[in-house]
């Protein structure tokens, strides 16, 4: 091999070793940045993406739901088509949503979860726009109440799926269909209505800290 074809070939297993270590870099990159796209809220971690239907969601933000402004109870984490920071936002979009509920207290009655979102409920919404929902929340009551006890570590997610309604899971399990944009636009006030059941949990759902 003449002089000039070795330079050539270092040249281009130089080039070649370059882009190898570019590739690598930029792989290490990008895993690092999804990596931090994902919460962590007190040892829980949230994934970034969740799919409801077809349709891929981000986190747009995660929280600790308090009693008595102290007690963790449960993470709340709000899923989006795409991010945003008002309530008025979140609550004019009409496409997929998921509310996530992460329990961290040993034990949560699934009568006390109810009455505490039956009371923010009540408190975000004015008795004729209650009596639009009632039979719908009565039915989504009844089923709650039905779980008896969630453990430590026990997941309910609370799906939106256009022209379906209010898909409710508890632990891998689907446990009622409930129809209604509106029915769900009421749920979500539970948490980042005007006056959520946690304030800080709120401003956590919304993007905030």
């Amino acid at each position: 091999m003449s002089g000039e074809n070795r330079n050539e070939s270092g040249r281009l297993g130089r080039g070649r070793g370059f882009k190898h270590a570019l590739t690598g870099m930029l792989s290490a990159a990008g895993i690092l940045c999804g990596a931090a796209l994902a919460v962590e809220v007190d040892g829980v971690r949230i994934p970034d993406r969740a799919v409801v239907g077809k349709t891929e969601l981000v986190l747009n933000g995660a929280g600790m739901r308090h009693k008595l402004m102290a007690v963790p109870v449960y993470v709340g984490a709000l899923y989006l088509t795409a991010r945003k920071k008002s309530a008025a936002e979140v609550l004019a979009d009409a496409g997929p949503k998921r509310i996530l509920m992460h329990v961290v207290i040993e034990e949560l009655t699934a009568r006390e979860l109810t009455a505490s979102l039956n009371d923010a409920i009540e408190a975000n919404h004015i008795p004729a726009e209650i009596t639009l929902i009632q039979k719908r929340l009565t039915d989504l009551n009844r089923m709650m109440n039905s779980i008896g006890i969630l453990k430590r570590g026990g997941i309910v997610t609370i799906d939106f799926l256009p022209r379906t309604g209010t898909r409710i899971t508890v632990e891998g399990v689907e446990r009622i269909t409930i129809p209604g944009n509106d029915f769900f636009r009421s749920l979500l006030k539970i948490w980042i209505g005007a006056k959520p059941v946690d304030g800080r949990l709120r401003a956590a759902l919304l993007g905030g800290s």
